[in-house]
């Protein structure tokens, strides 16, 4: 028996490149990986039938691990605590336009304002890979880099990477890659788990909160229960905002957002569910000076600066200040199966979210008072702006899954000839959000906008997807700026007329 043991762990040897790119596929139960080795080692007449059963026998009983002898074999080696590893990720090309009606007064110097628009077109690219998989003692982990040192954007601009007074194309000083995603997991229990590190957002939430892209830096509890057909669950977020500069004692001068959510998932039947969680966010510590820590106005800089990305962080001009904001935002949808149409059974999606920032009117107050000159026609500050709301419709083909951040629209599934359509509302005032976090495409990572979002998504293959998205929003309220930072329109506000535009292929592995 030994020797057929060993014999066989021989053949494994042979067959060790395909093992190892087996193992670079997407994890699946020791059991069935072990298997579908076998069956192939069988068929290419590796092995014989009784071996092939023999071997069978022993993954069953837990006595061997094929994968794990076949990597030894080929000196592919793994830690003893990783229980198994996924390689993913996905490589993006797009077309992007982004136009803008009425820029800052005077901001004729900023590349591409001509007269009264800002146009800006450009090819870019996106890179992110990773690992990530399950420990032994019930942890897991993820590890995934990517380009862009932009925390709303992985983006990169085809052309737009030359040093300062350099010709060369393609150029790749500004190239790089970077860490988008570090953490570890641990779930001891059903009901309970927790995550430190830069983690995938946690929360239930939709973008026009908190951008997709954003990887939070912190810890996460989740707790779950289920009764019947409900699942009820309680997050807890400790995510680290900023260190300030210069550096002091931690964690008293960071910056914390701290979020409070709980929720249920109510299963109707075994195709409808309805989910709602609303989520309470609070906010700790003074960040820098100068930035986080100034009175939010909003205004934008006239003709002060012109070109200075985001407005400049004086007291006057404000475009980040996180002062006077407690936000409660309650994220819902209502699933359900649409059945007999021509191409068969569809999933269909109604979503929205409602935030409100319960100190708006402190927010506002403050504003106003720190640069009353800001505010043109106005004989005190701004009341009310404080709300913020989305309301949308989706459809797709069955077996996706969908939600606020997740679908073919997102590139977060692909599988050949499913298709996802997806439209919303969404309307955000001044006051009503934290506009460092919210989505930096629709709209542009601003306040006081709102607008419609559209988006088409179709799977060529299993791994190709191609999507078409575009955005058009307008102020609320004329007689206030844009409030936000976003350097892909910097220098601009008010934003009058905003439009995008965005095709992407996305190869997703």
């Amino acid at each position: 028996m030994k020797n057929l043991k060993k014999q066989n762990h021989t053949k494994i040897a042979l067959f060790a490149g395909a093992t190892a790119l087996m193992a670079l596929t997407p994890p699946i139960h020791a059991q069935s990986t072990d298997d579908a080795l076998i069956n192939k080692l069988e068929q290419k007449g590796i092995l014989t039938v009784d071996e092939a059963k023999e071997m069978r026998a022993e993954s069953a009983a837990g006595q061997t691990n094929l994968v794990n002898s076949a990597l030894m074999a080929t000196k592919w080696k793994m830690a003893d605590s990783i229980k198994n590893m996924q390689f993913y990720g996905d490589l993006r090309l797009r077309y992007e336009y982004r136009g803008v009606d009425n820029p800052t007064p005077g901001s004729t110097t900023t590349t591409g304002a001509t007269g009264s628009t800002y146009a800006r077109e450009r090819f870019r690219y996106a890179l992110r890979f990773g690992i990530r998989g399950d420990l032994f003692d019930d942890f897991s982990y993820g590890i995934r880099l990517e380009t862009s040192t932009n925390p709303r954007s992985p983006w990169d601009t085809f052309g737009n990477n030359t040093t300062g007074g350099s010709v060369t194309p393609s150029d790749k000083a500004q190239s790089g890659i970077n860490i988008g995603q570090a953490f570890l997991n641990w779930h001891p229990a059903s009901w309970y788990e927790m995550t430190v590190g830069r983690m995938p957002m946690p929360l239930y939430t939709t973008p026009m909160v908190w951008d997709s892209d954003i990887n939070p830096e912190g810890a996460f509890e989740k707790f779950k229960y289920t009764i019947g057909n409900v699942d009820l669950f309680a997050d807890f977020g400790q995510f680290d905002y900023q260190n300030p500069t210069p550096a002091s004692q931690f964690p008293s001068s960071d910056t914390f957002v701290l979020a409070w959510q709980a929720g249920a998932n109510v299963r109707l039947n075994k195709d409808m569910f309805f989910k709602a969680a609303p989520v309470l966010y609070t906010y700790l510590g003074k960040g820098t000076a100068g930035g986080l820590n100034s009175t939010f106005v909003g205004q934008g800089l006239g003709g002060i600066n012109v070109g200075v990305p985001g407005g400049a962080d004086v007291l006057g001009h404000n475009e980040e200040g996180l002062n006077s904001l407690l936000v409660l935002e309650i994220p819902a949808e209502f699933d359900f199966k649409i059945w007999h149409t021509p191409v068969g059974t569809l999933q269909a999606r109604l979503f929205g979210d409602f935030a409100y920032n319960l100190y708006g009117a402190d927010r506002a107050n403050s504003a106003y008072h720190a640069n009353p000159a800001a505010f043109p026609g106005m004989s005190g500050p701004e009341g009310g702006q404080n709300k913020a709301y989305q309301i949308g419709f989706g459809v797709g083909s069955d077996g996706p899954v969908y939600g606020p951040t997740q679908g073919l629209v997102y590139g977060s599934t692909s599988k050949k000839n499913t298709w996802e359509a997806r439209v919303y509302w969404q309307h955000i005032e001044q006051y009503a959000l934290d506009v460092n976090l919210i989505d930096s495409d629709f709209f542009e990572g601003r306040g006081n906008l709102e607008g419609v979002y559209s988006a088409f998504a179709y799977s060529f293959t299993d791994a190709i997807i191609g999507t078409l998205r575009f955005g058009y929003a307008n102020p609320i309220k004329n007689n206030l700026g844009t409030g936000g930072n976003n350097l892909d329109t910097p220098g601009i506000n008010p934003i009058k007329k905003y439009e995008l535009f965005q095709a992407d292929v996305t190869w997703r592995f």
